[in-house]
């Protein structure tokens, strides 16, 4: 994901029901993190990702992909990615 990209979708008007703070860590941490958070959540719920690994995005998009799990969007800030991901199982 490129700046220029920004937003996937409404990233601002998805309402998530938690958030996971993932900031700091490298691979594999932030999708631990966001597997044990979307664990905590009943199906159909977003749990809201917060990473600054640039690989992050990669990551993120192949694991959601080999899971099932939506990526339901994902923007790019500065050196912040963040990732809403709807649980779908």
């Amino acid at each position: 994901m490129t700046p220029e990209q920004g937003e996937t979708t409404s990233a601002a008007a998805m309402a998530a029901a938690i958030t996971v703070d993932a900031r700091g860590l490298s691979c594999p941490l932030p999708v631990i993190r966001a597997k044990r958070g979307l664990s905590a959540v009943d199906v159909g719920a977003v749990v809201h990702v917060m990473a600054t690994d640039p690989g992050s995005v990669a990551d993120f998009t192949a694991w959601t992909q080999s899971t099932g799990h939506e990526l339901a969007a994902m923007r790019q800030e500065a050196d912040l990615f963040e990732f809403w991901i709807r649980r779908t199982r």
